[in-house]
């Protein structure tokens, strides 16, 4: 890996830390989601980065996918996972993390488990370690506090632009057999008090350009609307929010042509199937032939 590249990827990480302690700061209760994400979008900007995806802030059973849209009134409340992605130049960290606003002892139970799973993980990451070993050692930590790790969600490797790449970083003993090789991977416990899995929920407000669909739009004002997606986000997943600021109500019934054309993929909020609370940790870690191990998202 290039020097160039493994640089962009640690300013990355490290403009991660900053943002994890100011989000940190940020996040009381009855503040609203959308004033938060507001917050961390302009933090990201004034650091000389851009957003990987928008700011995910999901709330107890609400497992992930949820950032708010133009209008959200919904406040910060309960279990809440403030889940941030940086990009610099295309290079991703991409890191998590979950804080309990009704002072609630099984919240805390719950935010400790995730902790354990991810420092596992980090800890077991080395160049030939079988991907399922890893994904053991996330569902033990989780379970020897009494909770269940959901196994249809995982961590991921990253390539630049591309947020979930081709591996899977599992939750679980999957018996996967591939073995980690050089490059960048996230590492993404999610521990649950409910079943162990997440189903699709409501529309997030959060879409991707559909590269494969190989469809379009006659609207002229709706393929300006996608031009302007492809240069500002590439492949990146972005937010209908980010649109609306630029376009206004206009680029939000853009936004719905082009996902009725299938241009745009919007991703389904991901809720626990029985209903039970959620709370997430992640880390990015990169990793080197020569053995190196850099935690570019730990505080």
């Amino acid at each position: 890996m290039e020097k160039s590249v493994i640089d962009k990827i640690i300013k990355a990480g490290k403009i991660a830390q900053e943002l994890r302690r100011y989000a940190r700061e940020i996040v009381i209760k009855d503040k609203p989601l959308f004033e938060i994400a507001d917050l961390i979008d302009k933090k990201i900007s004034s650091l000389g980065a851009k957003p990987a995806f928008p700011v995910n802030l999901s709330m107890n059973e609400i497992a992930a996918h949820y950032t708010p849209v133009f209008g959200d009134s919904t406040l910060a409340h309960g279990l809440l996972k403030v889940d941030i992605g940086i990009s610099v130049d295309g290079y991703i960290a991409d890191t998590a993390f979950t804080v309990d606003l009704e002072d609630s002892e099984e919240n805390r139970k719950l935010i400790e488990a995730a902790e354990a799973a991810v420092s596992a993980s980090v800890s077991a990451f080395a160049v030939g370690k079988r991907l399922t070993e890893i994904g053991a050692e996330i569902s033990s930590a989780i379970s020897k506090l009494g909770f269940s790790s959901i196994s249809n969600l995982s961590g991921h490797s990253i390539e630049r632009f591309v947020v979930h790449a081709g591996w899977t970083v599992p939750n679980f003993d999957s018996g996967q057999k591939d073995v980690l090789e050089e490059g960048l991977y996230a590492t993404e416990p999610f521990a649950t008090n409910g079943l162990g899995r997440v189903r699709d929920g409501g529309k997030s407000g959060i879409y991707r350009v559909n590269v494969d669909s190989g469809a379009g739009v006659r609207d002229r004002f709706a393929r300006d609307v996608l031009a302007w997606i492809a240069d500002e986000y590439k492949t990146l997943p972005f937010a209908s929010r980010w649109v609306h600021a630029k376009f206004g109500s206009r680029g939000m019934l853009a936004l719905r042509q082009l996902e009725q054309a299938g241009v745009l993929y919007q991703y389904p909020q991901l809720v626990e199937v029985n209903g039970g609370k959620v709370a997430q940790a992640e880390h990015t870690v990169l990793l080197l032939e020569d053995g190196t191990k850099y935690i570019t998202t730990r505080e």
